[in-house]
């Protein structure tokens, strides 16, 4: 092994630490919620699970944090429908309070998910301040 290659060639991360690949498939777990933009919503679901259950048994930092975002967007879904109720029984008179809400919770879920995917990128298990943990 000459000098040069001492210094060149990738050692694996010491135990505990997240690879670059890893770190990676974290960061497209997060991020693979914003497909929810361009698929009507059902991509923020679909994309950490797909992500989530592809790297599960391989990936634990990239499982991890997929299955975060998984259950964060789970959890704005189900306060949607909530919303989405609380406007129908209202007979669109709640639409002045749940309108309002829907659009902080939107600005919110867009800028966790980047704060997610930005953390999960540096190696840091990023947690969501609001989210039921329903997939364990």
């Amino acid at each position: 092994m000459s000098e040069f290659d001492k210094y060149t060639t990738a050692s694996p991360p010491p135990a505990g630490v997240a690879s670059a690949e890893e770190r990676q498939w974290g960061l497209f777990g997060h991020l693979s919620a914003l497909t929810g933009l361009f698929t009507g919503g059902i991509g923020n679901i679909v994309g950490p699970l797909v992500i989530w259950l592809i790297k599960k048994d391989t990936m634990p930092f990239a499982a991890d944090q997929a299955r975060e975002a998984l259950n964060f967007n789970i959890t704005l879904a189900l306060v949607g429908v909530v919303l989405f109720l609380i406007t129908l029984v209202t007979f669109g008179l709640g639409a002045v309070l749940t309108m309002p809400v829907g659009l902080l919770l939107g600005i919110a879920w867009l800028v966790l998910t980047i704060i997610g995917a930005m953390k999960a990128n540096d190696g840091v298990a990023y947690r969501y301040p609001f989210a039921l943990r329903l997939v364990k």
